[in-house]
C-alpha cells in the first residue's frame, strides 16, 4: 500500500511539473561563508524585503548540509552547479598540488589566457571543471540561446557557476576598480560592461565611511565590537567601528579594501542589476541564468570571525541590497517569472582561540611543521631520499619516483611508507583521523560519517595518497585572530538552501538534504537534462 501512495505521489509531482512553464529567468545567489545559523540569529533586525521575504514566500531547506571535504569556496561553487562532488568534478580545492606539474594549481588558473580589461591577473577559465553544469545544460538544451552570466569579486566564484560556454563571466580586479574576463569568454568587454565600469563605483564606494547601520549597542547577537579575536586594518589601533576608508584605502591596497567592507557586496549587486538590463535577461520565452556570488562576507569573517559586529553588520546591509535586486527583477522580469536560489559555498569555524578561552575545542594546526617532521622522520627509514612532495589542503602527496622503477620492490616499499606516514599523523596533535588512498578506493560513494565526506572529496587523479581530517575546532590557520573552513564538521557544512518564485510553493523542510540537490532540482524547474556528473536528487517538497 505504501508503494502504491508513493508511486501516486511521485505521478503527481511530475504531472504538476510537466504543466508547468520554466521560469524566464534562474538567479543563482551564494553567500560565501554564509552559516545557516545567520538567518536565526539576525533574523529580528531584517527588513520585509530580503531575507524575509525568501523564506516567507519560499522554501526553506533547513537541514542542509555539504557533503564532502574540503568546504572551500572552488569545490562549492563547482558542487552547487554541478550537482556532485569534487571526487566527479575534479574541483578538489581552491589550489593543490598538481602532480604532473609538480607545483600548487588554482582551481581556475589557466596559463592559456590572458585578462581582458587589466593587464595583469585574469587568466583563467573553467578548464579543470571535469562535467557540465546546470548552466551549461541550458545552453544545450535551447541551442544556446539562452543567456548565462556570472558575476562576483572572486574570478572561481563567476567561473565555476557559468560554466563552460556562457555569455560572460566578470569579476572585480583590485587593482583598476574594474570588472574584467578574460581571452576564454570575450576579446572585449561588452559596451554594458565598459558602461558600468566608467561609472567609477568602486571609486565612490572607497571613500565612505563604513559604520554600523543600526547603533553599535544594538548588536546583541554578537560579541564586543573591539575585539582581542579580530584582525586589525593596518592604520587602526583598534578592530572597531568606525572604519572611515579614505583614511585607510592607501595602507590597504586601496580598492582591494572594499573586499572587507559591504561596498564589495554592494559593487556586484550593481553588476548584477547593470546585467539584467544590458543583457536584457528574462525578456522572452527561452530561459536565461544569472549566477551571482557575494563574497565580501567570506572576506570579512576570516578577518573577523563569525561572532564579529562586522559579520552582523554585512548581513543586515546584504539583507537590504537582496530586497532592492528582487524588486529590480520585480520590476524588469516581473513577479512570479523568475526563480531565485539562495545558498553559500560553506560555512565557517569560530575563532580557536577564543573558543579555547571558554573551555571548548579548539587549536591550531600547522601543515609546514607536519612536512617538515615527516620529512625527518622517513629520512630514517629511506636515507638520502624525499619521500614528500607536498602536504596541501589536508592531503599528503607522495614521491613515487623516489622508490625506484622496479615495480614490485617500488610497490612495497611505497606500502611502508604509506603505513609509517599514517601512523605519524595520527601521533600528531591535532589530527582526529587518517585515510589512505586504498582505504577511500575501496569505499562506497554513500559512506556515512567523516569516511564518507572525505570519499566524495576525493578525485583519483588529483588528490594525495593520504587524506587527514583535523579535530573539531581546529584550523589550519596562521594567526590567533580570525577563522577559516574546510572541514567536514556541521559548522562548516550546514548552509542555507532557500528556493523562491515561480513554481516554488511555500514553506520549509528539516528533512536532510544536500548540496548536490539544488542543481537536480533546477533541472526539473527548467525542464532540461541534468548536469552530466549529478549524484543529488530534486527536492521534491518544494514544487506545487
Amino acid at each position: 500500500m505504501q508503494r502504491v501512495v508513493l508511486a501516486l505521489s511521485v505521478c503527481i509531482h511530475v504531472g504538476v511539473l510537466a504543466q508547468s512553464k520554466s521560469p524566464r529567468l534562474v538567479v543563482g545567489i551564494v553567500v560565501d561563508q554564509m552559516r545557516q545559523e545567520y538567518l536565526y540569529r539576525f533574523d529580528a533586525k531584517f527588513g520585509p524585503g530580503g531575507f524575509k521575504r525568501l523564506t516567507g514566500e519560499g522554501f526553506m531547506l533547513r537541514n542542509a548540509h555539504y557533503n564532502y571535504i574540503p568546504t572551500e569556496t572552488g569545490p562549492g561553487h563547482a558542487s552547487i552547479y554541478t550537482g556532485t562532488t569534487p571526487a566527479v568534478h575534479g574541483i578538489i580545492a581552491n589550489d593543490w598540488f598538481d602532480k604532473s606539474s609538480r607545483k600548487e594549481v588554482n582551481c581556475v588558473g589557466d596559463a592559456n589566457q590572458t585578462p581582458i580589461g587589466t593587464l595583469v591577473g585574469g587568466a583563467v577559465s573553467p578548464h579543470r571543471l571535469a562535467v557540465t553544469t546546470i548552466t551549461d545544460e541550458l545552453k544545450i538544451f535551447t541551442q544556446r540561446r539562452a543567456k548565462v552570466i556570472g558575476i562576483s569579486i572572486k574570478d572561481r566564484g563567476a567561473v565555476l557557476p557559468a560554466g563552460h560556454n556562457p555569455d560572460g563571466a566578470y569579476w572585480f580586479d583590485a587593482r583598476s576598480g574594474n570588472f574584467v574576463t578574460s581571452t576564454y569568454y570575450k576579446s572585449a568587454l561588452p559596451v554594458w560592461v565598459d558602461q558600468f565600469n566608467g561609472r567609477k563605483l568602486a571609486e565612490k564606494y572607497a571613500n565612505q565611511e563604513w559604520a554600523t547601520i543600526l547603533p553599535v549597542d544594538q548588536y546583541k547577537e554578537s560579541g564586543p565590537d573591539d575585539s582581542p579575536y579580530e584582525m586589525r586594518l593596518k592604520g587602526k589601533e583598534r578592530s572597531n567601528f568606525p572604519y572611515k576608508l579614505a583614511d585607510l584605502r592607501k595602507l590597504n591596497g586601496e580598492y582591494e579594501l572594499l573586499l572587507n567592507t559591504p561596498y564589495g557586496n554592494e559593487l556586484v549587486a550593481d553588476m548584477a542589476k547593470a546585467a539584467v538590463t544590458g543583457e536584457e535577461l528574462g525578456k522572452d520565452a527561452v530561459p536565461d541564468f544569472l549566477a551571482i556570488s557575494f563574497s565580501s562576507t567570506d572576506r570579512i569573517g576570516h578577518a573577523m570571525g563569525p561572532n564579529s559586529v562586522e559579520v552582523e553588520d554585512i548581513y543586515l546591509r546584504l539583507d537590504r541590497q537582496l530586497a532592492d535586486l528582487l524588486t529590480v527583477l520585480d520590476e524588469e522580469v516581473g513577479k512570479n517569472e523568475y526563480v531565485v536560489f539562495l545558498t553559500a559555498d560553506h560555512g565557517v569555524a569560530d575563532v580557536p582561540q577564543y573558543m579555547k578561552d571558554i573551555k571548548m575545542p579548539g587549536g591550531y594546526f600547522r601543515p609546514s611543521f607536519v612536512e617538515a617532521g615527516l620529512n625527518d622522520f622517513l629520512a630514517g627509514y629511506f636515507p638520502g631520499k624525499k619521500i614528500i612532495e607536498s602536504v596541501s589542503t589536508e592531503q599528503v602527496y607522495i614521491n613515487h619516483e623516489a622508490f625506484g622503477a622496479e615495480p614490485r620492490a617500488a610497490g612495497l616499499d611505497l606500502l611502508v611508507a604509506t603505513q609509517l606516514i599514517e601512523r605519524y599523523l595520527l601521533n600528531t596533535e591535532g589530527i582526529a583521523q587518517v585515510f589512505t588512498r586504498s582505504a577511500i578506493q575501496q569505499s562506497a560513494f554513500q559512506e556515512g560519517g567523516l569516511k564518507g565526506s572525505i570519499v566524495r572529496g576525493f578525485h583519483p587523479k588529483r588528490s594525495g595518497d593520504l587524506m587527514f581530517v583535523l579535530e573539531s575546532g581546529w584550523l589550519a590557520w596562521g594567526s590567533i585572530t580570525g577563522s577559516t573552513h574546510g572541514s567536514g564538521y556541521t559548522y562548516d557544512t550546514h548552509v542555507p538552501i532557500i528556493f523562491f518564485g515561480a513554481g516554488i510553493k511555500p514553506g520549509s523542510s528539516v528533512a536532510p538534504y544536500e548540496i548536490t540537490d539544488i542543481a537536480p532540482t533546477l533541472a526539473m524547474l527548467l525542464q532540461i537534462r541534468l548536469p552530466s556528473g549529478a549524484t543529488g536528487k530534486p527536492v521534491m517538497e518544494l514544487f506545487r
